[in-house]
C-alpha cells in the first residue's frame, strides 16, 4: 500500500485503507472515499491533488491524500 499522494497522474487504484481521525475519515467518506472505490489521480497543483472518485472530481489537500491508502 502506498499514499495516494505517491501515485502517478492518470494510473487507477482502488482505496485500500483510509487513516486518519473519526472527523477526517467521515468528511473523507462523504466526498466517496470509501475502501474498495476507484480512483486516479486527475493533477497535482502546488499542494492540492485533483482525483477522480466515483464520475467526479474532487480537489483534496496533499495531506488528505496522504492518508488515503491504495
Amino acid at each position: 500500500m502506498i499514499p495516494l499522494s505517491m501515485t502517478k497522474v492518470g494510473e487507477w487504484h482502488s482505496i485500500k485503507k483510509v487513516g486518519g481521525g473519526e472527523e477526517i475519515r467521515k468528511f473523507l467518506n462523504n466526498l466517496g472515499f470509501v475502501v474498495g472505490s476507484q480512483i486516479t489521480v486527475v493533477n497535482k497543483i502546488g499542494e492540492n491533488v485533483i482525483v477522480s472518485i466515483k464520475e467526479s472530481r474532487v480537489a483534496i489537500s496533499r495531506e488528505m491524500a496522504m492518508k488515503i491508502m491504495v
